[in-house]
């Protein structure tokens, strides 16, 4: 599974904010290390962008109009929150892995929140017009990804999360939207049976083209913000539940506060998906730039 990455996302930063260059860079350095195949992305258009999120919420990014206590008004943040989107974008065409930052899946079509301006899977999910499963397995819920695609009869949307956590929503399942809160630190044995249930509700509910996966660590045994008592060989076991589904596969990077875990994490969850079966590379028979 090739990495879509950009160094330009480690050019903004403020001091302090859990969401930092750290996390890419430490883990796109070990990933190098590990042999992983790294290709470029460019940024998502307005276009593109406005088959999510409406034009006044991108004008507002772009123009620094906004307040949100997570989203700091970075420079240029429209550019990179862009990047990040464009990246999404091209991991779903080659059935990879985007490590890019910001993270996506708390903005919603027309607001910002939890360090993501723009949704960057939910476009990369839109674009392609597939029916598709998206399995979000950030400790947080996906309040903005829910958003987009509640009651949208191409995608089935399953996140599992810790409850009571930010941003307090998720607690129960909505139409095509299924929720599975869980207690923090609850631990692998209660969350892969919690998945496996989870991916066997939504099975119901295809057949499905492709799965998406919000990638977030921050379920990590010592993530300050999302634990839920995960170690780093957990996210091979969760790869495997996902890769069984055997459907072409891409991920999206989310959260995740401890950035030394995050490449072996990512690692862990590739080899699952492929032991599994999933479909990751790009497809054949077609052009792979």
């Amino acid at each position: 599974m090739e990495i879509i990455y950009s160094p330009k996302a480690l050019e903004y930063q403020e001091p302090s904010h859990p969401e930092s260059p750290a996390r890419v860079r430490i883990s796109s350095q070990y990933l190098r290390e590990r042999g992983f195949k790294f290709v470029e992305p460019e940024p998502a258009s307005d276009k593109e962008l406005l088959c999510v999120h409406s034009e006044r919420l991108i004008r507002k990014v772009d123009s620094l109009d906004f307040y949100d206590p997570d989203c700091p008004r970075y420079p240029n943040i429209g550019f990179y929150a862009r990047l990040s989107v464009g990246a999404a974008v091209m991991a779903q065409k080659r059935r990879a892995f985007s490590l890019m930052r910001p993270p996506g899946h708390h903005a919603g079509p027309n607001f910002l929140g939890g360090f993501c301006y723009f949704n960057n899977i939910a476009v990369a999910v839109r674009l392609s017009g597939l029916k598709t499963l998206i399995a979000d397995i950030d400790g947080h819920h996906g309040n903005g990804t829910e958003a987009v695609f509640l009651g949208d009869e191409r995608v089935v949307y399953v996140s599992l999360h810790q409850r009571w956590n930010y941003p307090g929503t998720g607690l129960e399942s909505h139409d095509n939207c299924l929720n599975y809160p869980l207690p923090a630190r609850c631990g692998p044995e209660m969350y892969l049976a919690t998945l496996e249930e989870a991916l066997s509700e939504a099975e119901g509910r295809g057949p499905f083209q492709q799965l998406a996966i919000s990638a977030g660590f921050d379920t990590y045994r010592y993530d300050p913000l999302a634990s839920m008592g995960l170690d780093v060989d957990d996210y091979r076991e969760i790869g495997k539940l996902l890769g069984k589904l055997k459907l072409p596969t891409f991920a999206v990077l989310e959260g995740g506060y401890v950035p030394e875990i995050i490449g072996p994490a990512v690692e862990a969850l590739i080899a699952g998906l492929e032991e599994g079966g999933a479909l990751t590379g790009p497809p054949l028979g077609k052009p792979s730039g």
